[in-house]
């Protein structure tokens, strides 16, 4: 069983910055992807960004330039650099990890509980 726990999450202006942190604990060692999703009210979860275990990174089309994903494997945690925050980005953003797949395809092994992300003036 693994465990996954976001934090990070908050009330944010237009073009801030909010960093979010995912810490995995639990049966780890055969993770492989850990990644991010969000989910908007009234619209389907979609993957923001994920990363292999081995540092491959994918990013979806609408925060590129914007989002970083980074993982540190020695404290089983994964990050989300949120820079230029706009409205559309507001949603539960949801840690996500699998111990099969090196890219979050489907759906994931493991899932965290979500955090709100509010992007308002």
């Amino acid at each position: 069983q693994v465990q996954l726990v976001e934090s990070g999450g908050g009330l944010v202006q237009p073009g801030g910055s909010l960093r979010l942190s995912c810490a995995a604990s639990g049966s780890i060692f055969s993770i492989n992807a850990m990644g991010w999703y969000r989910q908007a009210p009234g619209k389907q979860r979609e993957l923001v960004a994920a990363i292999s275990r081995g540092g491959s990174i994918n990013y979806a089309d609408s925060v590129k330039g914007r989002f970083t994903i980074s993982r540190d494997n020695a404290k089983n945690t994964v990050y989300l650099q949120m820079n230029s925050l706009q409205p559309e980005d507001t949603a539960i953003y949801y840690c996500a990890a699998d111990r099969y797949m090196a890219t979050m395809t489907g759906a994931p092994n493991f899932w965290g509980q979500g955090t709100q992300v509010t992007v308002s003036s």
